[in-house]
């Protein structure tokens, strides 16, 4: 009870009262563990670092486009002093799902965060639990957004919902109900604060009997990508360099599920940058918000699309990239404060975001898709007692085999409900070993909804990707036409060209398929979860003749839909589930 008046009666402007605070907590009598071992340096700290939509080719670590304009020091130092996964891919490339499957180990038709509606209720926050239980001190700071109390935690301090960039509020422990115990940070920012609060922990809250497992999660860069001020300086002067797609589509990219029949469907497929989609562009929707990344009295009439669309890319990339530049920084701080502390190499250390972020690519924004830029998470994995530095490992892994190894290099069982695998092993040896799942499984189910990406299922190998768009919500409906792509990712890299109906690679789609149809059955994706949906998956399986022609159909069906729905003004409806039309919160 003391604990929770603690936390509660803590002002709501609070950086000069933190470590006050948390001086306080230590006075408390410790929790009592089961399993638990004495002194934690017997055993590692776990540091599980997470940002919002980080994509990989936004690390420099990782030799993008943007690596030379936009360095992450902080960030490729865990690379150069640990290892670097070069194939380490989401299930499901959206928020609250991707948390769901670092958490519980399990994938979203298992642990039920199938979309942002996501939760995972106290009593199955494995991670939480099992590190709990092996004595470790438990923590949880930054962004949860998994609607339900992190009550699993020793202690944590969550942002409302998505959160705010600047003067944010966070949920804490209290004598009230859950979200009702908050705290605020007036004139501050996201980034800097849940470093101070984590910082706060390890220095004052952080019982030291005990190793710690603490998930340190920041909001950046999600959109809309509200730097702090003193980095708006940082790359102002400079054009940020553009992915060839974002201008060419190669008449052999896509298929009829991301282009309509006849390309009908290119404006309503996928937000965009310029003004291709008519229902959601940064063309309307940053001028407002940043005005200084346009011309002086921006109006787009006054430019070619061309140019339009470079202004806000830049405008795009520049607030993006200096949200990470805020997160970078604010690394250092936490990475020397470990040195300090004498921490630094008894901690495993682990950096990803939630997923990938398309950041220009097909002249596409957001995730969602199974394409490489969204689908790829970065990981990143610093421990020097076991991982050698400069270790590139290729392996396929996937965000369910996060929590097994966390738990796997910390000596602990790894439960039976987790469906992911440890990859321990990898980063011990720097090689995969024999046995080891060659395909990652990908299903994205919130059909349309926000960005305007139909739904999809598929796998990736280390050499292709076969995607299928089924195009329908969970009851089977708001069709968008199905259709296959197939990608070479050794000569494609990109994914520009499908071979789905190359007469040269009719065995190799026949391969894929048949493992498509045996990962779905490995990971338990039966379609009993929404039968409806899933009689559509089947209908279109073959994509026979009959089946290209009924897609076809479709296309045109919902082209008339969306054109009737922009005329009469409706941008936010209800397409996930049924046929009504509602408005669905981000």
């Amino acid at each position: 009870m003391l604990f929770s008046l603690l936390q509660q009666n803590v002002p709501l402007h609070l950086p000069k009262m933190t470590s006050k605070f948390f001086a306080l907590l230590t006075l408390l009598p410790a929790l009592s563990f089961a399993d638990h071992h004495g002194s934690h340096n017997s055993r590692p700290n776990i540091l599980f670092i997470m940002s919002d939509d980080h994509a990989a080719h936004g690390i420099s670590a990782y030799g993008s486009r943007l690596a030379q304009i936009a360095p992450t020091p902080n960030i490729d130092r865990l690379a150069e002093e640990g290892a670097l996964f070069k194939n380490a891919f989401c299930t499901n490339a959206i928020c609250s799902p991707s948390r769901a499957c670092v958490l519980t180990g399990q994938y979203n038709h298992n642990n039920n965060a199938f979309d942002l509606a996501g939760r995972v209720p106290p009593g199955k926050q494995t991670l939480a639990i099992e590190f709990g239980k092996a004595g470790y001190h438990t923590a949880m700071i930054g962004k949860w957004h998994l609607k339900d109390e992190p009550a699993d935690f020793d202690y944590y301090s969550v942002l409302a919902g998505q959160g705010s960039y600047f003067n944010p509020e966070f949920r804490i422990r209290g004598d009230k109900a859950w979200k009702k115990n908050t705290i605020k940070f007036e004139g501050e920012h996201s980034t800097d604060v849940i470093t101070n609060l984590t910082l706060d922990w390890l220095k004052e809250g952080w019982d030291q009997e005990k190793p710690f497992f603490l998930m340190h999660h920041y909001k950046a860069p999600h959109d809309y990508f509200e730097n702090a001020p003193r980095y708006e300086g940082f790359l102002k002067n400079v054009k940020v360099p553009e992915p060839k797609t974002l201008w060419k589509r190669h008449p052999k990219w896509g298929s009829i599920a991301t282009r309509g029949h006849r390309d009908e469907l290119i404006p309503h497929i996928g937000t965009s940058n310029g003004s291709r989609n008519p229902r959601r562009n940064y063309l309307v929707d940053l001028p407002p918000r940043f005005p200084a990344e346009f011309p002086e009295n921006f109006d787009p009439k006054n430019y070619t699309e061309k140019e339009n669309t470079r202004f806000a890319y830049n405008a795009y990339l520049k607030k993006f990239l200096r949200c990470v530049r805020g997160i970078d920084d604010n690394l250092a701080r936490l990475f020397k404060h470990l040195e300090q502390s004498g921490q630094m190499d008894n901690t495993i250390i682990i950096y990803t975001g939630d997923q990938g972020f398309m950041l220009g690519e097909h002249d596409f924004q957001d995730k969602r898709w199974m394409y490489e830029e969204s689908q790829r998470m970065p990981l990143l994995v610093r421990y020097p007692k076991s991982v050698k530095p400069g270790t590139v490992i290729d392996s396929c892994v996937e965000n369910v085999d996060f929590g097994p190894t966390m738990l796997d290099m910390a000596g602990l069982k790894i439960p039976s409900s987790m469906q992911g695998k440890s990859f321990k092993n990898h980063l011990e040896t720097g090689k995969e070993p024999k046995g080891w799942k060659q395909t990652a499984y990908y299903r994205y189910w919130m059909h349309m909804v926000h960005h305007d990406n139909p739904a999809h299922v598929g796998i990736r190998t280390k050499t292709h990707k076969l995607i299928y768009f089924y195009g329908c919500n969970y009851d089977g409906g708001y069709q968008t036409p199905p259709g296959w792509e197939l990608y070479d990712l050794t000569t494609d890299p990109h994914e520009t060209i499908n071979l789905y109906d190359d007469p040269n690679h009719n065995e190799l789609v026949t391969d894929l398929k048949r493992q498509l149809a045996e990962t779905r059955k490995r990971v338990g994706d039966d379609g009993s979860h929404y039968p409806a949906a899933e009689k559509v998956v089947q209908e279109f399986w073959d994509y026979d003749l009959k089946d290209r022609q009924k897609a076809q159909m479709i296309s045109r069906e919902f082209l008339k839909r969306r054109e009737l729905e922009l005329k009469a003004g409706k941008r936010n409806i209800k397409t996930h589930q049924g046929f009504k039309e509602a408005s669905y919160p981000e």
